[in-house]
């Protein structure tokens, strides 16, 4: 079975482009976004690391590290993140996995069905799916998508989902859409005395949907 969201991730060490890491010490006290590439120097994923680069400050300002792994070797990073550099205008400042044993992939199901065959498999096999997870401070899977290999994320997205992620810490809830700075939905769990206490005014739409400022 796969990684569900609440459990504690996997820990593992491994070598990356910027030296040899444990993932839960390299995480800290920070949120992490691990994403998944098939393999370097391929098309979708030399735009996807370009847009990963873009939001270097995005991930800062939210506390978040990002890192990537592909099943290609280190000296392959190291060359590939030239062109990813190139493309995106932007310094690769994050780390990428060489996951060359397929260990992190298989820790984390990224690999696509049809890779866990036994006879007759090729190189492309190995290739991983386009998975993304975000991990909180406590270790913890808070949210993972996976793409098939023919489609690229939207990294807008998946910076959105960081933010909902974040403001659900304070006691609420994100509605359809939301984007920082809209109003945010009062969980059904929370009396409305005890929501005007913690939240001040709030509007109900139905008995069941109350939304109010969102909280600094």
């Amino acid at each position: 079975m796969g990684l569900r969201i609440n459990d504690v991730v996997p820990d593992f060490t491994a070598e990356t482009d910027q030296g040899s890491i444990t993932f839960h010490d390299w995480i800290g006290d920070s949120w992490a976004i691990l994403f998944s590439h098939p393999k370097d120097f391929t098309p979708v994923c030399t735009t996807e690391f370009s847009a990963v680069a873009q939001l270097n400050d995005e991930w800062a300002k939210r506390n978040t590290k990002v890192i990537g792994v592909s099943v290609d070797g280190v000296e392959e990073h190291k060359g590939w993140k030239k062109d990813i550099e190139s493309y995106g205008n932007a310094a690769a400042g994050f780390p990428i996995i060489a996951d060359g044993s397929l260990e992190v992939s298989k820790l984390y199901d990224m690999l696509p069905a049809d890779a866990y065959l036994p006879d007759g498999r090729t190189p492309a096999d190995s290739a991983t799916v386009r998975s993304v997870f975000i991990i909180g401070p406590d270790k913890q899977l808070k949210l993972s998508m996976t793409y098939p290999m023919t489609v690229g994320r939207n990294f807008a997205e998946i910076l959105r989902a960081l933010d909902g992620l974040q403001m659900s810490t304070k006691g609420v809830a994100t509605p359809a859409n939301w984007v920082p700075g809209e109003d945010v939905i009062i969980p059904p769990a929370v009396s409305n005395e005890d929501a005007k206490a913690k939240f001040g005014a709030f509007e109900t739409v139905f008995p069941y949907l109350r939304k109010t400022k969102a909280p600094e």
